[in-house]
């Protein structure tokens, strides 16, 4: 994929492209830049821890999404990026137990929104109780469950328990994927 198929108005002449991403996480960060570079020749990245507006574990994708949002129109608003990016990871309740989720959202400069979600993943039930009934964080939850520390910050959830078929930042390269589309197309909703 390049820059040039209909990038609607993101690429400078220069190939030069400026963005922000509302958290300092690392698997977050480097998810977005590697996706990023695939399409522009020079990306200035702005990192800053933002608010999300919504609870520490979000639960449900309305909730999940909406603390994207906030991240990427607070960064945005926050700095001189074409575009903001905001990456938020929760947990759904289903008819199959509790699962994984998670949201990018993308707000350009000229008001248009991208959003893409991931896949979603059962979580072992003990897992699931001491999110739901216990309080803790996914991460917090899933460093107890993997005696590891740091699991949102490296593999996550994902890549424990998918033995590393695929770990966290793959799953966010490909929800930011996902929320770039908006930002191929010129017709639509902003």
């Amino acid at each position: 994929m390049n820059a040039q198929c209909g990038m609607h108005n993101a690429q400078n002449n220069d190939g030069s492209m400026k963005i922000a991403i509302g958290s300092t996480n690392p698997t977050k960060t480097r998810a977005v830049e590697n996706v990023l570079r695939v399409l522009f020749t020079d990306l200035e990245t702005v990192i800053l821890d933002v608010p999300t507006g919504i609870s520490v574990q979000p639960i449900g994708d309305e909730e999940t999404r909406r603390g994207a949002l906030n991240r990427a129109r607070a960064v945005l608003e926050l700095t001189n990026a074409e575009w903001g990016f905001g990456l938020e990871g929760g947990v759904i309740q289903t008819e199959f137990g509790v699962m994984t989720n998670a949201w990018c959202v993308v707000v350009a400069r000229d008001g248009r929104i991208g959003v893409g979600g991931s896949a979603n993943m059962l979580l072992p039930e003990s897992v699931a109780q001491r999110v739901l009934q216990d309080g803790r964080e996914l991460g917090q939850a899933m460093d107890e469950y993997a005696n590891a520390q740091d699991v949102k910050r490296g593999q996550g959830a994902i890549g424990i328990l998918t033995r590393g078929l695929l770990d966290r930042q793959g799953a966010y390269e490909y929800i930011v994927r996902l929320a770039l589309a908006r930002m191929m197309w010129e017709e639509g909703l902003k």
